[in-house]
C-alpha cells in the first residue's frame, strides 16, 4: 500500500492549536551555529529547554512551541537526527499501524498505555500526509517513506520552525542544576535557564553517531532510579568453539520461530523440555517469555536477522534461546512418509524441505553416518530424534554484539519515577524524560519511533496546560 498526499504544508499544528502570531518573539529558524539568536555567553531564558534533537526531542519542542511556549532545542551533534537518517535502510520505518502496548517491554508494561492511546500511529500518519510525504506499508504494519528518511527530518524541522523553536546546535551541555523557578544549564553556547527541562537524548545504542548515557546521568544526579541499560534489537554472538560447526553457514537465511527461555541456561544443541507458549507476563524487572515468527540469518560469529533482533530484547545473559528451524512443517512426518522404498540419501530428502547448505551441515553434526545414509536405512527413532532437534534447537548465546550494533537501548529511567500522563519526574517538578531514555522498549518494526512521538506529545501537551 502506498499513499500520496497533497503538496507540502505547514497545515494544522501538531498540538492542535493555532501557532503563535508571527509578531511574537522570534525563536529561531532551524538548526544553525551555536549562539545565533542570542549573544554567546549571555544567559537566555525559556519556558522549556529540550536536550536532544532526535525524534522525541523535535516532536516535543514542536508541540510545546505550537502551544505558545518559548522553547529552546539543544543538541551536541553537527548533523541533525542521524538516527532517523539511517533508520529503515535510509527510508525510516516511522511507525507501525498495529501498535499496541503489547509490543513494548518495561518493568511496568502498562506505563506506555496512556501516551500511546492519546497519540497513535494514525495521528502521526496524518502529520506525514499533511507534509506530502509518500509512504508504503512494507511488512506487518511497518510504514516507510517511499523515498528517503530525510523527509521525516525535514518535516520535524519545519514543525519546529513553525513553532519558532530556538536552536542551539552544535551545543554541548556541561552541567544541569536546579535554579529558582526551574533549571540552569551551562553549555558551550553560554548559560540557558528554563522553567521546564525535557531530556530527549535517547539511549546508548550506536555510539558512533554520538549516542551517550547523558539522560541516565541526569536522572541519577536528581536521585531517580534507573533500570539497568542493555543493548536491544541486537545480534547475538556465541562462543567461538561452540559456533565453529555453523560458521560455514554464514549467509544462510530462513524463516523460523524463535523463543527465549527465561532463567534457562546451557543446553547446547540438545532438545529441551518444552518451549514458552508465547508472551507471558514475567516477573517485574525481568523480560517475559516471547516467541517470534521471523527471518533468521546465520553469520560467522552467530545469529542475526529480524528473529534474533526481536528476541534479543527479551534475552538475559546466561539464558538459552530455542529455535524451530522448520515452522509450519512436521519434519518427522514428512521424512517418515518419504521413507518406504526411498533410494535417496537422507541429505537429499532433507534438502527438499530446507536450504541445502543447512541440511548438509546439520547432518554432518549428527552422530553416525546420517550425512551419507539412505533415508530407507535410517531407523524411525533416529528420524524422530533428528526432527526434534530441528524443531527445538536450544543453544546459549555468550553475549550480544553490543551497543555499536544495537538499534535501541533496553532499560532506562524507571517508569515508577515518572507520571505516565506527562512524563514528568514525580519527585523533581519540571523535569521530564521522553523516548528511548525511558524504560520502554519496542519491538522491531516502527514501534520505538511511535513511542518517541507519543511520549513527546504527552509531555508537551502536559507542559502547555
Amino acid at each position: 500500500m502506498s499513499r500520496r498526499s497533497g503538496p507540502g504544508s505547514a497545515g494544522a499544528p501538531l498540538g492542535g492549536r493555532p501557532p503563535p502570531p508571527r509578531d511574537a518573539e522570534p525563536r529561531g529558524g532551524g538548526p544553525r551555529p551555536a549562539g545565533e539568536g542570542g549573544p554567546r555567553g549571555k544567559r537566555a531564558g525559556f519556558d522549556v529547554a529540550v536536550i536532544g534533537a532526535g525524534a522525541a526531542g523535535m516532536m516535543a519542542a514542536a508541540v510545546a512551541g505550537q502551544r505558545g511556549l518559548r522553547v529552546v532545542l539543544i543538541d551536541h551533534a553537527e548533523r541533525l537526527a542521524e538516527k532517523i537518517r539511517i533508520s529503515g535502510g535510509g527510508r525510516c520505518n516511522f511507525t507501525n499501524i498495529g501498535t499496541t502496548p503489547a509490543q513494548f517491554i518495561s518493568r511496568n508494561p502498562h506505563f506506555c498505555r496512556s501516551a500511546l492511546s492519546a497519540y497513535g500511529p494514525r495521528d502521526f500518519l496524518e502529520l506525514v500526509e499533511r507534509h506530502g510525504i509518500r509512504w508504503h506499508e512494507k511488512h506487518r504494519g511497518q510504514l516507510f517513506c517511499d523515498d528517503s528518511s530525510e523527509r521525516i527530518i525535514d518535516m520535524l524541522r519545519a514543525e519546529c520552525d513553525d513553532a519558532r523553536v530556538a536552536w542551539r546546535m552544535p551545543c554541548s551541555v556541561h552541567t544541569v542544576e536546579r535554579a529558582e523557578g526551574g533549571f540552569r544549564l551551562s553549555t558551550s553556547d553560554g548559560g540557558i535557564e528554563a522553567r521546564h527541562l525535557i531530556l530527549a537524548t535517547g539511549g546508548m545504542a550506536i555510539p558512533q553517531l554520538g549516542a551517550t548515557d547523558f539522560a541516565l546521568r541526569i536522572a541519577r544526579q536528581f536521585g531517580l532510579r534507573v533500570v539497568e541499560p542493555r543493548p536491544a534489537l541486537v545480534p547475538l554472538v556465541f562462543d567461538a568453539a561452540q559456533w565453529a560447526p555453523f560458521a560455514e553457514l554464514s549467509g544462510v537465511a530462513l524463516e523460523v520461530v524463535l523463543s527465549n527461555v527465561p532463567g534457562a541456561g546451557g543446553g547446547g544443541e540438545a532438545a529441551a523440555q518444552g518451549r514458552p507458549g508465547g508472551r507471558g507476563a514475567g516477573r517485574k524487572g525481568a523480560a517475559p517469555a516471547a516467541a517470534f515468527l521471523e527471518d533468521l540469518l546465520f553469520t560467522h560469529r552467530g545469529l542475526s536477522g529480524p528473529a534474533i533482533l526481536q528476541i534479543s530484547s527479551y534475552w538475559n545473559p546466561g539464558e538459552a534461546i530455542e529455535i524451530d528451524l522448520a515452522p509450519g512443517k512436521d519434519i518427522a512426518a514428512e521424512l517418515l512418509a518419504a521413507k518406504p522404498g526411498s533410494r535417496q540419501q537422507l541429505a537429499t530428502v532433507l534438502a527438499g524441505l530446507w536450504p541445502r547448505r543447512l541440511a548438509d551441515q546439520w547432518l554432518a553434526q549428527e552422530q553416525g553416518d546420517m550425512a551419507s545414509a539412505r533415508l530407507a536405512d535410517v531407523a524411525d527413532r533416529r528420524v524422530r530424534a533428528l526432527a526434534e532437534r530441528i524443531h527445538r534447537w536450544r543453544l546459549t548465546p555468550s553475549g550480544t554484539a553490543g551497543y555499536r550494533k544495537a538499534e535501541v537501548m533496553r532499560g532506562g529511567v524507571d517508569t515508577d519515577e515518572l507520571d505516565q500522563r506527562s512524563m514528568q519526574a514525580r519527585r523533581v517538578e519540571g523535569l521530564y524524560f521522553v523516548g528511548e531514555a525511558v524504560d520502554v522498549t519496542g519491538w522491531l518494526g516502527g514501534y520505538n519511533f511511535q513511542w518517541a512521538w507519543a511520549s513527546a506529545v504527552a509531555c508537551a501537551r502536559a507542559l502547555a496546560q
